[in-house]
């Protein structure tokens, strides 16, 4: 059996590459319909907040797993084809949707009261309302809740390995398969999950600190 050695570990940090373009493309895709489904959960309109709902007690309420399944699988039946790396960005797109969405809403409805009251007051219409007064400060509050929702989808990318998507994860099984050595080859995937993630906590604390001195 082979030695577990640096072409191995030149293997793992090329898939935690691809790792880093699924987790991209899920915050980007789920962070932009995400912020429709908190404005829908927010707006006067019933309809579109019963949708919204709809939307996040269904996708909240299935795994992940069954989402990458369909999404592979299911869509593969009616007749789509879909690569890998596109299922599972679609997927965890619909998934980060449902929960950045929800954590969003609560930032939203967090903002003190007196503020909507004011903004009203000045004649803003909803939109500049939103854009102009509550959103940015929303933006305050959301700002530690998202970046831990964000070391989540690096995490939950190990999931899109059942497809056939071959990640930071499904990359460690491969090498394990040929080394017989877990132990070495899962704490380097383990040392790359943390020099992922670990950036992400820094970034967010330097963040936060930042804003809360612009506000202050």
């Amino acid at each position: 059996m082979p030695e577990f050695n640096l072409f191995h570990v030149g293997f793992l940090a090329q898939a935690a590459q691809w790792t880093v373009l699924l987790s991209l493309l899920a915050f980007v895709g789920g962070g932009a319909f995400g912020l429709l489904v908190a404005l829908g959960r927010v707006s006067r309109h019933p309809v579109l907040r019963w949708l919204t709902v709809a939307y996040i007690q269904l996708v909240q309420g299935t795994p992940l797993l069954v989402i990458l399944f369909l999404a592979y699988f299911g869509l593969s039946i009616m007749g789509f084809q879909l690569a890998p790396l596109v299922a599972a960005a679609i997927s965890l797109t619909i998934y980060s949707a449902a929960f950045l969405g929800e954590i969003w809403r609560g930032c939203i409805q967090a903002v003190p009261r007196t503020q909507w009251e004011a903004a009203e007051c000045l004649g803003l219409n909803r939109f500049e309302q939103m854009s102009r007064v509550i959103l940015p400060q929303a933006a305050r509050i959301a700002v530690p809740p998202t970046v831990g929702f964000m070391v989540q989808i690096v995490k939950n990318t190990s999931l899109a390995s059942v497809i056939g998507f071959v990640e930071l994860s499904r990359a460690g099984n491969l090498v394990n398969n040929s080394t017989f050595q877990p132990f070495l080859v899962f704490i380097t995937v383990a040392f790359f999950y943390f020099c992922l993630c670990y950036p992400l906590s820094v970034a967010s604390r330097r963040l936060e600190r930042r804003l809360n001195a612009v506000r202050n």
